[in-house]
């Protein structure tokens, strides 16, 4: 074999791996990151945009900084500002789902520890397709400075 039809074969292979991994990526995550914490503050939140090519819905979240993480809606109704969990989250295929500070968030409950500007908080993201297939995906979110709102006084 010449170092060309080698070299081909090697192309050819890294293409096939390629379109494998463009096959199980059916949700793009973007611009990741989590609120930095003071020393002993309770909670955080994580912040992301999701796309998923296929109608899917975000199900869960998990992290090793947080005892309990949960997915949560904020919302206004009557004049007032209302939070609280949701069992998932729509992600419809094509469309930028923004999980921000005032509507659809991760609550990173019971830190194990303070979270610092410049960390990276690691993010498992548990998202079901249409067919009901389950897809695991990992990200690490840059942690941001304190500004904003602070969600460790809600309950």
């Amino acid at each position: 074999m010449t170092a060309v039809q080698h070299l081909k074969r090697v192309a050819f292979g890294l293409t096939l791996l390629g379109l494998a991994a463009h096959a199980s990526a059916q949700v793009q995550v973007s611009d990741a990151w989590v609120r930095a914490t003071v020393p002993g503050q309770p909670s955080s939140g994580a912040f992301m945009t999701l796309t998923a090519d296929s109608d899917s819905q975000l199900l869960s979240v998990a992290s090793p900084v947080a005892k309990d993480v949960q997915i949560h809606e904020m919302s206004m109704k009557d004049d007032v500002m209302k939070m609280g969990p949701v069992d998932s989250v729509a992600l419809p295929a094509g469309k930028a789902v923004k999980l921000d500070p005032d509507g659809y968030h991760v609550m990173l409950m019971g830190l194990t520890g303070q979270i610092k500007e410049g960390d990276q908080v690691p993010l498992t993201l548990t998202v079901k397709d249409a067919k009901g297939e389950k897809q695991s995906i990992e990200v690490k979110a840059a942690v941001r400075a304190l500004n904003g709102m602070d969600h460790s006084k809600m309950h």
